[in-house]
């Protein structure tokens, strides 16, 4: 594919603006960590949304849900639509809470929340565990997609994808801060959702398809299009869609789907005006990023099915990519290949954005826990506010290097998605239940994390090597999930609670409510419950939750309905939907207010 002056004259305008909104933003972000990783707690919540929508808009986001909908059809993609129900629960219960206990990073709540030497190690291990090693793998997936992108779209090899990529990235996130990885996000996004669901359009209406319907009425698609696995292949509805409806949300920690919030989305709420932003920020990202990103990516992945059938056709088209990374998620890349000339410089730009969104907020993030959480703390506690962003932005380079070379191991999108699954399995409960019952302390988190960490290096690699039978993917699960629970629960109930004037602290600042805390309650004076007296609002959050989950899973399946011309079902749905939004907005008013 030979790309023309005009497209490259996008590509580098498209790098021109970002990089000028680096500069333009850099001497703000240098004052200080709190604006430097927080942009100064001043953020609106609708820039804040649109941030963490456009963070989650990965390069790999859409190479992954083409690989899932080639492999499994649309149904598959319950593995990730089933953490909506994290999301509105942070939404309704846990963005005020964050917002509330006023830390700059998420791994600061550890010795707000716990007691001791213990919590001290805790938050600076996982400042080295999540802010390094979990995140280099995370933004590897990430540049694996960009690897694939650069081979099909622009003929690069990986380290020459790689190094164009991330030299930008490396240079705005840096010099802005979260400032600048927020501005960029908003027009990033923009670019990217516009150019998207201008390629999904062009690519259905193309003479091998001819049109949306004869696209779904082809042989090769017909299987895939249910919303819900068939009922007779009970494996498949048993993986794709019970265990993650009934199991995953609240068990497993996923970035971006953590229960209880957490991570950059944690970061965002806490950079917002205040609770009201942080709670909004939140709403606005999950009905951006469950009920109107899908379709399109969806729409591609089932045109891909007709123009590269299989594997063998996508090798055939591109002999020149290593046989080794061919899956089905470079079906994606693939069919951007077949956009028009003057119009493929638009979609290499979107794409690039999407990969540069992601990868800034990650760096940022992991930053943030390099500098604040292990650094400050640990290293260097009297360092000034200019030494500590310069550490911030060398370890943003360092990070970003690691994660380019450990991209070149892995193969497709959907490997990386499940291992990051494996890892954070059974670890969901606790960051649920630490909000709201005081004898979760230090050592209950320690285990949940280093008991699933051992059980998918187990399951995932000694038990293969030792020569056993495999064990199937969701036994896996359901195992993990059931052994580190019930060691995180047994650690809790062997072990002391934190101390008392620490769990009375937590309580002032974050007004948490509920009957976990009567003990510690019980030891406070009435002048310290002012709040406690208003009433428990975690009730009606978890309504709203249930309300919030059903209107946005209406509105995705409504416009797949519109989609399919089942113009009867779009409509009873559509209209079910809009009691749902309005019930909503009743029953969260009083809450948000």
């Amino acid at each position: 594919m030979q790309l023309t002056s005009l497209d490259w004259g996008i590509i580098l305008l498209f790098f021109i603006l970002t990089l000028g909104v680096g500069l333009w933003v850099s001497r703000s972000a240098g004052k200080s960590t709190t604006d430097f990783f927080l942009s100064g707690r001043n953020m609106p919540w609708w820039l804040l949304g649109i941030s963490m929508v456009a963070t989650t808009f990965s390069a790999d986001t859409p190479n992954l849900v083409t690989d899932i909908v080639r492999t499994n059809g649309i149904a598959g993609n319950w593995v990730w639509w089933a953490f909506l129900l994290t999301g509105m629960l942070t939404v309704f219960v846990y963005a005020r809470l964050w917002r509330k206990s006023g830390v700059v990073t998420d791994l600061e709540f550890y010795e707000l929340r716990y007691s001791g030497k213990e919590a001290a190690f805790l938050r600076g291990f996982r400042a080295i565990y999540l802010g390094v090693f979990f995140n280099i793998m995370i933004m590897a997936s990430v540049c694996l997609a960009a690897i694939k992108i650069g081979g099909v779209m622009l003929g690069f090899s990986p380290v020459e994808t790689v190094l164009v990529a991330s030299v930008i990235t490396v240079i705005y996130s840096s010099m802005g801060g979260l400032k600048g990885v927020i501005i960029t996000d908003f027009f990033q996004f923009i670019l990217a959702m516009g150019a998207t669901f201008w390629a999904a359009y062009f690519l259905v209406d193309l003479p091998q398809i001819g049109s949306l319907d004869n696209l779904l009425s082809h042989p090769n698609v017909i299987p895939k299009l249910n919303f819900i696995p068939d009922l007779s292949q009970r494996e498949l509805l048993i993986t794709l869609f019970v265990l993650p409806i009934a199991v995953q949300w609240w068990s497993v920690w996923y970035p971006g789907a953590e229960p209880g919030g957490g991570g950059y989305i944690a970061q965002r709420m806490l950079s917002a005006k205040d609770e009201k932003n942080a709670i909004w920020a939140t709403m606005l990202f999950n009905f951006a990023h469950y009920a109107i990103r899908p379709w399109p990516w969806i729409l591609i992945a089932l045109a891909s099915l007709i123009i590269f059938p299989d594997l063998a056709s996508i090798q055939t088209a591109f002999p020149q990519i290593d046989p080794g990374i061919i899956r089905d998620d470079l079906a994606y890349p693939a069919m951007m290949t077949l956009l028009p000339a003057g119009a493929i410089g638009l979609v290499v730009a979107s794409l690039i954005a999407a990969f540069m969104s992601t990868i800034s907020s990650h760096l940022n993030w992991g930053s943030s826990y390099v500098v604040y959480d292990f650094y400050q703390r640990f290293i260097n506690p009297s360092a000034s506010e200019k030494q500590l962003v310069a550490v911030g932005r060398w370890s943003t380079l360092f990070l970003m290097l690691f994660s380019a070379l450990f991209a070149l191991v892995l193969s497709n999108a959907l490997q990386a998605f499940q291992i990051l699954l494996q890892i954070g399995a059974g670890t969901g409960l606790l960051f649920i239940l630490r909000w709201f019952w005081y004898r979760i302390n230090a050592y209950s988190e320690l285990t949940a994390m280093l008991v699933s960490f051992m059980l998918a290096i187990y399951f995932q690699i000694i038990h293969v090597a030792l020569g056993f039978d495999a064990i199937a993917n969701d036994l896996q699960f359901l195992l993990s999930v059931g052994i580190t629970t019930l060691a995180w629960v047994g650690v809790t109930l062997l072990t002391q609670p934190s101390d008392i004037d620490t769990l009375k602290n937590f309580v002032r600042i974050t007004q948490p409510g509920g009957n976990g805390w009567k003990v510690v309650t019980d030891q406070m004076i009435s002048t310290e419950l002012a709040a406690e007296k208003k009433g428990w609002n975690v009730p009606r959050g978890i309504l709203c939750m249930l309300v919030g989950a059903f209107a946005i899973y209406g509105a995705l399946f409504t416009t797949g309905f519109f989609l399919y011309g089942e113009i009867r079902s779009a409509s009873l749905l559509g209209v079910a939907t809009l009691a749902a939004f309005y019930a909503l907005w009743r029953l969260s008013k009083k809450l948000v207010d």
